[in-house]
């Protein structure tokens, strides 16, 4: 079963997006920037890492740039999960090379089908 990293600073929407994806996933949770980046530093490589922006100590920003200077992990595909719904920052995190950006709250199935589409294409992309 493919492994998923969630890193979000409410434990609520940890607890919500973990029993929406444990059927199809193993979803690893961490509750914030520094927690995600220990378990990617003790080896952990998910087939995807879903990060909130809006975090205390460190942003969601500054967490996906320290991911992507990891050589091991810089082909891992990032997707915001987060309450921001500015073009500014759909824009910026598209220039970043964010894999999605879902807005919270979300339906359950748009959740689904969108984690499915970014761990397929990424799946298509190694195997290429």
């Amino acid at each position: 079963m493919d492994k998923i990293l969630l890193v979000d600073d409410s434990e609520i929407y940890l607890e919500i997006a973990k029993a929406i994806l444990e059927d199809r996933y193993e979803v690893v949770t961490a509750k914030s920037g520094k927690e995600g980046l220990n378990y990617l530093a003790r080896g952990l490589v998910p087939k995807l890492i879903l990060l909130d922006i809006l975090m205390p100590e460190m942003d969601g920003w500054e967490v996906f740039n320290l991911i992507k200077g990891i050589s091991l992990l810089r082909d891992v595909p990032i997707a915001f999960l987060t309450s921001l719904d500015d073009q500014t920052d759909i824009n910026h995190a598209s220039r970043l090379g964010a894999s999605d950006f879902i807005i919270k709250p979300f339906k359950e199935e748009d959740l689904i089908v969108r984690i499915d589409a970014v761990i397929q294409k990424h799946n298509k992309g190694t195997a290429a």
